[in-house]
């Protein structure tokens, strides 16, 4: 049977991703650049593929490289096949570590700091090795809902669709400021309305720290106003609120070391629900390797413990 012939072979993937880039990026040599390959290995890919399927898939022009009706709507369900083996590869990923009795763990900042150290030391010698991402709370249940981790801790008032969640136990918010600045010296607690209007560093939007305030504030009736300075790590915060700067709200276990040395001072609030759950999520989708079972058995049986539970 010929080349022709659209019942010959399978299209390739490679001629499929080919077609993608080029609607992506508009011409030949865009897309070998995206891909890294020569344009003449770009042009000849497309051409093999318009004979295999006996369609005319582009329109070449001085201005560029178009996609023809049939090109289209050929892309439509090729997007649907690469995302298929995407889907493939990753779980081919998840099996290999599995099967090499490796878990791959995605934290929100808070937790990979302050927390899993102490899970990992407490484990029995010869448990399997983690491989640790550390990202904010929304992206780590993004990283366990499409395959890239095996287990997630999140910290955020949510947890995202599709996937099962069991809690660690509570944590709080609190408001802390420099020394010098004046909360520190005042008697009466903050109340919803002056830590709302304040000037605050917070945490990037996506991060579980900030989703518990903002959701804290806009229940008392006092949402976030203003435009917080937004810093992308805890370090970052705290470095802000220790040169003087304004007040920041953080997790209690990110902050005791500094109040404990004078670094840092709590201000008490009145009237905001500042407490929050930490999670262990897994994918609804997807049964949890054994280590990674495992795993998330030791850190909830450490967790019950510390609290006492």
């Amino acid at each position: 049977m010929d080349e022709t012939s659209p019942a010959g072979r399978r299209v390739p993937l490679g001629a499929l991703e080919l077609l993608d880039a080029v609607d992506a990026h508009g011409s030949l040599s865009a897309a070998a650049r995206a891909l890294g390959l020569a344009q003449p290995s770009v042009s000849t890919g497309l051409r093999r593929l318009e004979r295999q399927t006996g369609l005319t898939l582009l329109t070449r022009s001085a201005s560029g490289t178009r996609l023809t009706p049939a090109g289209v709507a050929l892309l439509a369900r090729a997007r649907d096949v690469l995302a298929a083996s995407d889907a493939l590869e990753r779980e081919v990923v998840a099996l290999r570590t599995a099967q090499q009795g490796r878990v791959r763990v995605a934290a929100s900042l808070s937790v990979a700091e302050y927390l899993v150290p102490g899970w990992l030391a407490s484990r029995p010698v010869g448990s399997p090795v983690v491989d640790l991402v550390v990202a904010n709370s929304r992206d780590v249940m993004d990283a366990v809902l499409h395959g890239r981790a095996d287990l997630g801790f999140v910290e955020g008032p949510d947890v995202e669709d599709g996937l099962e969640a069991r809690s660690l136990g509570e944590d709080e918010l609190v408001v802390v400021v420099a020394p010098g600045h004046s909360w520190a010296r005042r008697r009466r607690p903050l109340t919803a309305a002056e830590l709302a209007t304040a000037p605050l560093a917070v945490r990037e939007s996506g991060s579980g720290t900030r989703a518990v305030l903002e959701r804290a504030l806009t229940a008392a009736g006092h949402p976030l106003a203003g435009a917080p300075a937004q810093l992308g790590s805890t370090s970052a915060v705290k470095n802000v609120v220790r040169g003087g700067g304004p007040a920041a709200v953080l997790s209690r276990l990110t902050v005791a070391d500094e109040i404990a040395r004078g670094d840092l001072r709590a201000v008490p609030v009145e009237g905001v629900d500042l407490r929050r759950t930490l999670r262990v999520v897994w994918a609804r989708s997807r049964r949890p390797s054994t280590a990674a079972r495992d795993l998330a058995e030791h850190v909830l049986r450490e967790a019950r413990r510390r609290s006492g539970a």
